[in-house]
């Protein structure tokens, strides 16, 4: 048997027995190593020198940043405003949700965040207006995935401390695919509730609209910061995640005044938490990447790729369709460490731009966070509407079809994601 049936075999026995994702891309690649002979000490080296990158070190400080705009109330806010400016219209609360999911996307770069923070006010909102219960938690499910698209993305700084591309320029690029993802599922939404007996709300007056808009203002401006400062030379991605983090703290203590002193110690642990779960995820696959790269096994599936594909869009297809399938059972990050050293080598070779590269992949693994079995985001709405995984499953259909469309439109035109970075010269 080869190393590489090994590897794989044990990685997807213990998937099957429901080890965590992490877990199994450890425990797999340790075994792999002590058949091929490798000495164990190399593990933790390896799994440090995986974690121990400076890029990496914005994820905590993302999760942290996200956590206090939360913790702040900027969810509500961000509702509240998008309800005063479209909540009047037929299907103007899925259009709240999507839009204030695009909104909450550039704070938290997580897509489970995302559907936690909006969908426990959203979800029941649109249930109590008469929304389908499953079309409501299928909505926001999956426009939480635009969580990790749209900038600051955690997966976006996974691809680049992965692929050595710059972090500034997929998060710029990472910005009309989330808006085009957005538009996509408010037009699924508006088509799915046309047959509907919706209760609609009444218009907002201009004050009440500029009000809310004042209310949201400081968490608007998180986004501006950030995106603004790494573009405008200030500070790297990295430190820029340090930045949101102080400035949410900040609003949340001194303007919004919903954060007490208290309230950080509880924001630090939950934080540290969070970290915790996606940085051991990143060393275990981290390790795995790199056995499958110095053992061959990455080169080997190259080639066989680039044989198989031919050319650029046979690629593309394929590309598409191994992981949309490895989406429905990976979660993202481990799926970019696993993916990124076989198909990134295969995509230069044919000519496709690695930043268009890093987005695709982005996409399709956040359509793999609302489709079963592993839908990440599917089960963060299950617990906010406690609907079961096959009821909710049920109802995604529609929108996980609008994110493939979209998802298609940016593969085969590359320039739309290649846009915003060429156009601000990065």
């Amino acid at each position: 048997m080869s190393v590489s049936s090994i590897l794989f075999v044990s990685f997807i026995i213990l998937l099957l027995l429901n080890v965590p994702i992490g877990l199994s891309l450890g425990v797999a690649s340790i075994i792999a190593m002590i058949t091929v002979g490798l000495p164990l000490d190399m593990f933790p080296m390896q799994v440090y020198a995986n974690i121990g990158k400076f890029a990496l070190l914005a994820i905590p400080f993302f999760i942290l940043a996200g956590n206090t705009m939360e913790k702040a109330g900027i969810s509500e806010k961000l509702i509240n405003m998008a309800n005063k400016f479209v909540g009047h219209k037929k299907g103007g609360l899925a259009i709240v949700g999507v839009v204030t999911s695009c909104f909450f996307a550039a704070i938290s770069g997580s897509g489970p965040a995302t559907v936690a923070a909006l969908g426990v006010i959203l979800i029941p909102a649109m249930i109590k207006a008469r929304y389908p219960a499953g079309m409501s938690s299928a909505l926001m499910a999956t426009a939480g995935s635009i969580g990790i698209i749209i900038p600051p993305s955690i997966a976006f700084v996974v691809y680049g401390a992965i692929s050595g591309v710059s972090i500034g320029k997929i998060f710029i690029a990472g910005i009309i695919p989330g808006i085009l993802m957005g538009i996509a599922l408010i037009i699924a939404s508006l088509i799915i509730v046309k047959k509907l007996d919706i209760e609609q709300q009444e218009k907002a007056s201009f004050k009440e609209k500029l009000q809310s808009a004042k209310e949201a203002f400081w968490g608007l401006m998180m986004p501006v910061i950030i995106l603004g400062g790494i573009y405008g030379g200030f500070f790297t991605p990295t430190e820029a995640a340090a930045v949101a983090a102080v400035y949410g703290i900040l609003v949340g203590l001194f303007i919004y005044r919903t954060i007490t002193l208290k309230d950080l110690y509880q924001l630090m642990v939950d934080s540290a938490l969070g970290s915790a779960i996606v940085m051991f995820i990143v060393a275990c696959a981290g390790f795995f990447a790199w056995f499958i790269t110095t053992q061959g096994i990455a080169q080997m599936a190259s080639n066989l790729l680039l044989t198989v594909a031919g050319n650029k869009y046979m690629f593309l297809i394929i590309i598409n369709i191994i992981l949309l399938i490895a989406g429905c059972f990976i979660e993202a990050n481990s799926a970019l460490y696993i993916f990124t050293p076989i198909m990134l080598p295969v995509a230069l070779a044919l000519g496709y731009d690695p930043i268009a590269l890093g987005v695709v992949m982005t996409v399709n693994l956040a359509i793999g966070q609302v489709t079963p079995p592993v839908g990440v985001n599917l089960y963060v709405a299950c617990g906010i509407s406690k609907l079961s995984l096959k009821e909710i499953s049920m109802s995604v259909g529609p929108f996980v079809i609008a994110s493939v469309v979209v998802l298609l439109l940016i593969t085969y035109i590359p320039e739309i994601i290649l846009f915003l970075p060429n156009f601000m010269k990065l």
